[in-house]
């Protein structure tokens, strides 16, 4: 089984997150990175299942040169190779744009299975992993809290407010799973040391056939408009029971149509 794993690089959960005034985006540069604790979750789906089925796991990302302690993170758990998109003008590209460079890079190797977080860390859109199945044209199977393989078909236990859905497909297929899918494993010396001798293939958006206007600020359709701080907290209504606290309350909470 061909595996590939879509896995963001975010700041690490160290580093206090700043966004530019002029760019309106997060600073990425200068900071230490980490494999996203949610794609790390793909990933481990990814290598129990080609250890179960056979087969090998790609990595597949995209970002400036300091994602790479994060690419090599991934190939230290035990994922094959990694595809990392390196390119200027990749930066400020929105869900789409980035779903379009993900899928050209997926699509530049066989593949059975794609796999991604639900959502990343550091910006939660949460709609990449349903635009990047459109693009490759395979079906979506979301809320993944269990994911199984049997010959040809994909099966996953889609999380619900109820519980859980059973939801199967054919491959290939996309699975999106769920925080709390699995506990991904910690990188031993014997995969650290290998980790440095794995391929890296770096692409830009020209490689994958992307023009300069399909993808980053000047194909993004999505804009941020203005960024701020939200306003400070209120001071709450402090009440003093002289005997109609009681009432105060109630009538308080009737004014805000709680009760």
């Amino acid at each position: 089984m061909n595996i590939v794993v879509c896995g963001k690089i975010i700041p690490a959960s160290t580093v206090t997150i700043e966004l530019d005034p002029n760019t309106k985006r997060m600073v990425r540069k200068g900071v230490t990175h980490e494999l996203d604790p949610a794609a790390a979750s793909a990933v481990e789906e990814g290598l129990r299942l080609s250890e179960k089925h056979g087969g090998a796991v790609t990595l597949v990302t995209m970002g400036i040169s300091e994602v790479t302690i994060g690419i090599r993170n991934a190939l230290a758990m035990g994922v094959a190779s990694a595809v990392h998109i390196l390119d200027d003008a990749v930066a400020g590209s929105d869900t789409l744009g980035t779903a379009k460079l993900l899928a050209a890079a997926i699509k530049k190797q066989p593949f059975d299975l794609v796999l991604c977080a639900t959502e990343s860390s550091d910006s939660y859109s949460g709609i990449v992993h349903g635009q990047l199945a459109q693009l490759l044209g395979i079906p979506a199977l979301t809320f993944a809290k269990e994911v199984t393989a049997d010959g040809g078909r994909i099966s996953i236990h889609r999380q619900s407010e109820n519980g859980y859905d059973v939801v199967e497909s054919t491959l290939p297929a996309l699975v999106a799973v769920s925080s709390g899918i699995n506990e991904p494993r910690y990188p031993q010396l014997k995969g650290i040391m290998a980790a440095k001798k794995k391929e890296i293939k770096v692409y830009t958006a020209a490689d994958l056939g992307l023009a300069a206007d399909q993808v980053g600020e000047k194909g993004a359709r999505e804009k941020v408009l203005t960024i701020g701080r939200p306003p400070k907290r209120e001071a709450g209504k402090v009440v003093t029971d002289e005997g109609e606290g009681g009432k105060q309350i109630a009538d308080f909470l009737a004014e805000i149509k709680v009760i």
